[in-house]
């Protein structure tokens, strides 16, 4: 999940240094323990900025592409992100009250020209008696889209997916490295990546 290469690569590449561990269980694997990683890593997660850039992108499920919403603030902290079946003002309203759930209301939010975001924000500005700032500004989503290529030099040799379940437990991995790489982790001390994520495994 932290390099890019597919299930098969890292098997054979963990067979050459005598370990016999098949594709489809590094799969399983994945789908048991990342989610369950990324549930203890939301519990220690750094605060975030009060300005968002949100934005998606594409990933192939059994040859379909859904899409991968994913928030950053200024910085380019990982606010938060979620896979959906189906793009539009209900999935990006989703993601706004997932990341919402967790940061609370950012002060401005910045997107491209999509009208179903820009829908999603207003929904939920009515229905909380919010007044999130829709920031409409091309070159300050350019940090989000950077973010996206990241995650995707990641998921390339993948493929694309056999599974839904498969596609949202392996992004969640991937995320949480992107994150642990990021310094969003909390922790005592100044630690790398492997001792982040050991501490957050243990």
């Amino acid at each position: 999940m932290a390099y890019p290469m597919s299930y098969r690569q890292l098997d054979e590449m963990m067979e050459e240094r005598g370990v016999e561990v098949d594709h489809s269980t590094l799969n399983r694997w994945v789908v048991k323990y990342a989610p369950l990683l990324e549930k203890q890593f939301r519990a220690r997660k750094r605060m975030i900025g009060s300005s968002w850039r949100l934005d998606e992108t594409y990933v192939k499920v059994k040859g379909r592409w859904k899409y991968l919403y994913r928030a950053v603030d200024k910085a380019g902290a990982t606010v938060d992100f979620l896979l959906t079946a189906k793009r539009g003002r209900k999935a990006a309203l989703r993601v706004l009250r997932k990341a919402i759930g967790q940061h609370g209301e950012p002060e401005k939010i910045t997107i491209d020209k999509s009208g179903a975001n820009t829908a999603a924000i207003e929904t939920y500005n009515a229905e909380h008696e919010a007044d999130i700032e829709i920031r409409r500004i091309k070159y300050l989503n350019n940090i989000v889209e950077q973010n996206h290529r990241a995650v995707q030099r990641v998921t390339r040799p993948m493929l694309g997916f056999k599974s839904f379940r498969s596609a949202a437990a392996t992004l969640s991995g991937i995320e949480l490295m992107h994150m642990i790489r990021k310094d969003q982790l909390q922790t005592r001390g100044e630690l790398g990546p492997a001792q982040q994520f050991y501490a957050l495994a243990t």
